[in-house]
Order: structure tokens, then sequence, then C-alpha cells
């Protein structure tokens, strides 16, 4: 009984993790889209945006070049 409640309780806690993250869009003042995973996270020391590519990749972007985020 242990083992299967243990797995339903991570099978749980996997499928609230994945209802969490917000795949956005972050538009450039150029007209160019960057599709993310998640909401990117501000980084006020280094001025960038941070945020995890589709393909998992992580990339960050200056907010100067920023002209929207907004979540999809």
């Amino acid at each position: 009984m242990r083992p299967s409640l243990s797995m339903c309780l991570a099978a749980a806690g996997l499928a609230l993790l994945a209802g969490c993250s917000s795949p956005s869009v972050i538009t450039l003042n150029d007209g160019r889209e960057i599709q993310t995973l998640d909401t990117p996270e501000y980084d006020d020391e280094s001025g960038f945006y941070e945020y995890e590519l589709l393909d998992g990749k992580p990339g960050k972007v200056n907010k100067d070049r920023v002209r929207t985020v907004r979540e999809l």
C-alpha cells in the first residue's frame, strides 16, 4: 500500500507543478517574438529579463529591448 500511495502523491505533485507554469511571449522593440516556458523574471541588478526557451535552454534579454511580456 505504501509504494502506491507515495507514487500517487508524487504524481499529484508533478501535476500541480505542471499546472503552475505560464508560457509567455516576449515581444521585442523590433517586432520579433520569443516564446518562453514560464513567465520571465526581471533581474534588477543586471537589467535583464531571464527566461527558459521552449527547448529548455536559458535565455536573457535587456529590458530596453522589450516592448511587452504577455502570458499565453
